[in-house]
């Protein structure tokens, strides 16, 4: 397709073609940077399907303000800035009355655990749901680098230009959050062998 971004444009240079009226360039601006987005609003709001359409909003919102962006170059950061303000009026919301289902006391898992396969399947979701809670819990600055290593699969490099710190604190915060981890998800093994 004549025009039609590639893998070498820059950031800056689809903005550049978006500002003039390429909507697609916007598209691929937004291809590249929803993982991202979506590990910073995972990262704040501790709830993935939040952290889901946080990262849609933010993404839209970028289009819809990508004329107030003065320097094409920034662009990652002007969007991080994005994420981090729809987060935090997500987090300001008194809307914000959501109830797990856990906590409905009902929980039909025990009903669903008759064949070999839906039990290994459930016990599957049980340890990806404890993980992530435990994820949900680390400080911010932890949790915030483990989203952005693991869902956008950015290096200590991108992260540190993103998040205006150097490589060596993103070292320590990622080496800090495994090791938390590391530690709750061993104690919880523990005990539930102690069962």
């Amino acid at each position: 397709m004549p025009g039609a971004p590639d893998q070498t444009t820059s950031d800056a240079d689809l903005v550049r073609q978006a500002v003039n009226g390429r909507p697609d360039a916007y598209g691929e601006l937004a291809r590249r940077w929803a993982p991202r987005v979506m590990a910073v609003c995972h990262g704040r709001v501790r709830c993935q399907a939040s952290a889901a359409d946080l990262a849609q909003e933010t993404l839209l919102r970028g289009f819809r303000d990508l004329g107030s962006l003065k320097s094409a170059e920034k662009f990652g950061a002007w969007l991080r800035g994005i994420a981090d303000r729809a987060c935090l009026d997500w987090l300001k919301s008194k809307q914000r009355t959501q109830v797990p289902f856990t906590q409905l006391g009902n929980d039909p898992r025990p009903i669903l655990a008759t064949g070999d396969g839906v039990g290994a399947a459930l016990e599957q979701a049980d340890e990806v749901q404890k993980l992530m809670a435990e994820v949900e819990s680390l400080p911010e600055g932890q949790r915030e680098v483990l989203m952005l290593f693991y869902y956008a699969d950015m290096t200590y490099q991108q992260m540190a230009e993103l998040l205006g710190l150097s490589t060596a604190t993103i070292n320590a915060r990622l080496t800090e959050a495994r090791a938390t981890l590391r530690k709750r998800l061993g104690q919880s093994q523990r005990a539930t062998h102690e069962l």
